[in-house]
């Protein structure tokens, strides 16, 4: 009777069966993005909708000197102009997570100042009330730690709220037309940071400046 003889595998086919399984246990959670060492998730659910991040990057102060947090945006769709933003319809989520500690009035008059700087005359008088509201909200928080999070969500049929760490504060703001109003801050012709705009545009890759990285650790 002839005996079966079986091939051994070779090294290549060995190392190949490692390397597929090793890309088939990677987690879900490895997809995310790294943004100066925060994870980002690539996709989020708002009002249960699937939204995708549109972009993630860093807002500087002091000249680019100071890192304060990790601003990220997210849509239905992919969209490259603040315009193409605003004529999206669904939920839509921009989302801070602080990389130091900010002081929160500081923090509200650093939002306000930059709505007041690219929204015109007309546009600051209709959102007049809302701005009033807005710098209340963040006016009975004492501190912003590094770690926490700040996150704006448009809900439709809902309005706009605010969640510090995954909390809702404050007042719902019906006008769902004052979050594009609010992102202008980050997305108008005068952003509050010029590096930043084209990342959460998804026009740039990123803005990580990791010349200055020793210099934040203070």
């Amino acid at each position: 009777m002839q005996k079966t003889v079986c091939a051994r595998p070779t090294k290549r086919a060995v190392f190949a069966a490692l390397a597929l399984a090793a890309l088939t246990s990677v987690p879900q959670s490895a997809a995310a993005l790294d943004v100066a060492g925060l994870k980002v998730d690539e996709k989020v659910r708002v009002a249960n909708q699937e939204l995708v991040l549109n972009g993630a990057g860093i807002r500087y102060a002091a000249a680019g000197f100071v890192r304060v947090y990790v601003a990220s945006l997210y849509l239905p769709q992919k969209r490259n102009t603040s315009n193409e933003i605003g004529a999206l319809k669904g939920a839509k989520r921009i989302h801070l997570a602080l990389l130091r500690e900010v002081n929160s009035n500081d923090f509200s008059k650093g939002l306000l100042g930059g709505m007041r700087a690219n929204l015109p005359p007309a546009e600051q008088q209709k959102h007049f009330d809302n701005l009033l509201k807005l710098g209340a909200i963040f006016g009975t928080i004492p501190s912003l730690k590094k770690g926490e999070s700040i996150t704006i969500d448009l809900v439709p049929g809902t309005g706009m709220i605010i969640l510090v760490n995954g909390k809702k504060i404050g007042e719902t703001f019906p006008d769902e037309s004052f979050f594009q109003a609010l992102l202008q801050i980050w997305l108008g012709p005068k952003p509050i940071d010029d590096s930043l705009k084209p990342v959460l545009l998804g026009t740039a890759a990123s803005n990580d400046n990791s010349v200055n990285r020793e210099r934040d650790r203070f």
